[in-house]
């Protein structure tokens, strides 16, 4: 395609994105309070914070958090339709030998998205701000805003379903040759520090408990996909090996 059909494809690919985030914020603005007290279950239940509800700062601040809790639940819900739009995008730039592989990423970036989430609302977001929220002192008293954790958990969940499309990545740079497995392998403590990386830019805070889970999740779903690609892709790297050694 020329560069300005790419454009225009590009924005039609954008414009849906918007429809779907402007459509289901504006549903799902009036279920807010019930995707609110879900997601913020297991913040609410901490016993540093009583279960006390938490705190809106000014008369604003109600339809402000509306707002978000709309906005991100449109993101979070309408995913598989973003996800389809980015893999749509870079479809006609594939060989039809490679478009067989678009509708199995389709639906592994769905469920290593949705895994991700789940793992983090399941296992980490109690721990991690129950963590952060004991790190004050006598001399000071934490204030819960309402807005501020709900933004904090969404992204953190966001950041989680993210981080975990890992496999799908790796497994690609793998069968499409950009990456070889040999060289993967051999370099693993250079992949094990972007990971870490990785880990620290995905996470909305610094604390080392949501850091160091992220990371171990990682770690595991990165051997795992290389183990899976050995498996799939066996033939290929072993003439590879082959050739390396000959």
């Amino acid at each position: 395609m020329p560069f300005l059909e790419h454009l225009d494809e590009l924005r039609h690919r954008l414009m849906v994105i918007a429809a779907v985030v402007l459509v289901g914020s504006t549903v799902l603005y009036f279920y807010a309070p019930q995707i609110y007290d879900f997601i913020m279950a297991p913040i609410i239940s901490l016993p540093q914070l009583g279960g006390q509800p938490l705190n809106i700062m000014g008369p604003f601040g109600t339809f402000s958090l509306r707002f978000t809790v709309a906005l991100y639940g449109s993101l979070i819900i309408g995913s598989p339709i973003i996800i389809w739009q980015v893999l749509a995008f870079f479809l006609p730039a594939l060989k039809p030998k490679e478009r067989r592989y678009v509708i199995p990423t389709f639906f592994a970036l769905i469920v290593f998205f949705a895994t991700g989430v789940i793992f983090c609302y399941e296992v980490i977001m109690s721990t991690a701000f129950g963590w952060m929220v004991s790190q004050a002192w006598e001399s000071v008293q934490v204030l819960p805003e309402a807005r501020m954790y709900f933004s904090g958990a969404t992204l953190l969940m966001l950041g989680f379903g993210i981080a975990f499309e890992l496999p799908v990545i790796i497994f690609y740079l793998v069968a499409f040759n950009v990456i070889p497995y040999a060289k993967l392998r051999q370099n693993w403590r250079v992949s094990y520090v972007v990971l870490m990386i990785t880990a620290s830019i995905a996470t909305p805070d610094w604390s080392p408990v949501t850091m160091g889970a992220l990371f171990g999740a990682l770690v595991l779903l990165y051997e795992g996909s290389m183990l899976f690609a050995r498996v799939v892709l066996a033939r290929r790297i072993a003439a590879e090996k082959a050739l390396d050694t000959a």
